[in-house]
């Protein structure tokens, strides 16, 4: 059982940890079959001290690997093919584009909990944009993995950086996280904010708090 643990555990440890966006979807040495995270999942529940046979607990697993399947799709997706199509036609166009309130569905790598809030992501085009929903998509690949809320933040101003090359970046994440709201110190409500400015936004000072005066009232 330990070793089909350890195997569960290096699975769901995925070695996506650089704070840049990658050409490719590193993957793990070595993935567990289904069948070795399904029985990992029925020990864990004898480990609570449950009784995996129980008829509430039969299907358990296989209802978790279904749900780990949604909130671990990121890792199937590259985020960098998100924004490879984009346009010129801006017809003078030279103001930010901004999208606020995208929501954002994650868990903690540490304790493997939800963290949940929104984004608000900005940019300020140089010669192309990418259409509207690519932004939201953008969001939902890189939370949709095992994450700290800071490497997030940095992942998708990053991304949007190296695909449009725009003359700035802002990025503003708000999340509460479950880690801290239901275990630990238990504070709920608590909204942890984390900011990523590149370009023009984080060399100019006045026009960075411009900017994130949009994306935070």
């Amino acid at each position: 059982m330990n070793a089909r643990l350890d195997l569960f555990a290096a699975h769901a440890k995925h070695p996506c940890q650089s704070g840049r966006p990658t050409s490719r979807i590193p993957q793990p040495l070595v993935r567990p079959t289904r069948e070795q995270a399904h029985e990992a999942l029925r020990t864990l529940l004898a480990w609570i001290g449950e009784d995996p046979t129980r008829e509430g607990l039969r299907e358990t697993p296989d209802r978790v690997l279904r749900a780990y399947g949604e909130y671990f799709g990121g890792y199937g997706q590259d985020p960098t093919e998100l924004l490879q199509k984009s346009f010129e036609e801006l017809d003078g166009y030279s103001g930010p584009v901004v999208v606020r309130d995208i929501e954002v569905h994650s868990h903690c790598e540490h304790h493997m909990v939800p963290f949940t809030g929104r984004a608000h992501v900005a940019y300020l085009p140089n010669a192309r944009v990418v259409g509207l929903s690519k932004l939201a998509r953008l969001v939902d690949a890189f939370s949709h993995r095992l994450q700290i809320q800071e490497r997030l933040t940095a992942q998708i101003a990053n991304a949007i950086h190296d695909a449009l090359a725009p003359r700035a970046v802002a990025v503003v994440v708000a999340c509460e996280h479950q880690c801290m709201a239901t275990r630990g110190v238990k504070k709920r409500g608590a909204m942890t904010l984390t900011t990523q400015c590149l370009g023009l936004w984080q060399d100019d000072a006045a026009a960075r708090a411009e900017i994130l005066r949009q994306l935070e009232d």
